[in-house]
């Protein structure tokens, strides 16, 4: 199907990385999340898959806020769903803050790149702006 909405989790890539963090154990979703977060925001060329994940990741990180947004439960991860926290360290804030930033720059972004195609950007950079306001400078 590939992508069927702007939502963080609305495509392919997006809803089988929840799946993979449904399937860990709430030990290594950390890791998980940390990994995703770590390749958007160190990318020279940022691909299609890499931003999928790390907006999903980045919402994930949000949704720990206490007033943090709350990811589709129809597409998100069922442990976030189901209220079930992850243990974020202070840092991940930051690093998903950087993702996101590195999202939104056209610089070799084959995500961007996608989405102006489509003609969808300014919703999906919507998305993605909104998921970086929720998340501490």
């Amino acid at each position: 199907m590939g992508t069927w909405g702007t939502g963080s989790f609305d495509n392919d890539n997006a809803a089988d990385f929840a799946g993979d963090l449904d399937d860990a154990t709430a030990a290594d979703r950390p890791a998980l999340l940390r990994e995703a977060l770590d390749n958007a925001a160190s990318a020279d060329h940022l691909d299609s898959y890499e931003a999928d994940l790390a907006i999903a990741a980045a919402a994930i990180v949000a949704a720990q806020l206490p007033d943090g947004p709350r990811p589709n439960p129809n597409y998100g991860p069922n442990f976030v769903a189901a209220g079930e926290p992850v243990a974020v360290d202070p840092d991940l804030f930051a690093l998903a803050r950087a993702a996101l930033t590195r999202i939104l720059d056209d610089e070799e972004n084959e995500w961007l790149e996608l989405w102006q195609e489509s003609g969808d950007a300014d919703a999906a950079i919507a998305v993605v702006e909104a998921l970086r306001n929720a998340l501490p400078a």
